[in-house]
């Protein structure tokens, strides 16, 4: 009998994955976790995501993006079996770790990762301040720059000072609306 290389503990695990196939990968991986001799070794693989809110075409919608891209996050028991089964997933590039050793994954780490998936409501990045010049990026006011004069950070808003007519006037807009000048 083949003497098994790993400790057989459950933990989690990091693969790394071509871009764009992280769903695939995870449905592959959860595919074979039904079948009968592997449901006690591969338990769960997952691509974190996590709700963003994107603007198009001036309306706001709330999408899923991929917290880790091209990285699949998979729950088993390391053997060399299970590390033949998903090292040899179609869009598998590896397992992350030293070597040629998968290193598992922290709890901690994972407790992280799962919490920022679990957050139902999507978080506004605000990274502006008042007084910096943006340009409008989409919107009626596109292609104008402003100075920030408020930001309401739990909304995602600020109040841009647009220059129109020869007179400063205050424009609402959504943070995704403006970037800023280099």
């Amino acid at each position: 009998m083949a003497v098994n290389r790993y400790d057989d503990t459950r933990a989690w695990y990091a693969i790394s994955t071509y871009s764009g196939y992280e769903d695939k990968v995870a449905d592959s991986i959860n595919q074979r976790t039904n079948t009968v001799e592997m449901a006690n070794k591969i338990f769960e693989a997952i691509v974190p995501k996590e709700k963003q809110i994107e603007i198009k075409n001036g309306k706001r919608k709330i999408v899923d993006r991929k917290i880790l891209q091209g990285y699949v996050l998979v729950d088993m028991k390391l053997s060399d079996e299970t590390w033949y089964i998903i090292r040899n997933t179609p869009g598998v590039t590896g397992f992350i770790g030293t070597g040629t050793q998968p290193t598992p994954v922290s709890e901690k780490e994972i407790a992280k990762i799962k919490k920022r998936m679990g957050v139902e409501d999507p978080k506004f990045s605000v990274k502006y301040e008042v007084g910096e010049v943006v340009s409008i990026t989409d919107g009626p006011f596109k292609g104008f720059d402003g100075s920030i004069s408020e930001i309401d950070a739990a909304k995602g808003k600020l109040k841009v000072m647009v220059s129109m007519f020869g007179r400063e006037t205050p424009v609402e807009l959504d943070a995704l609306q403006v970037k800023q000048l280099n």
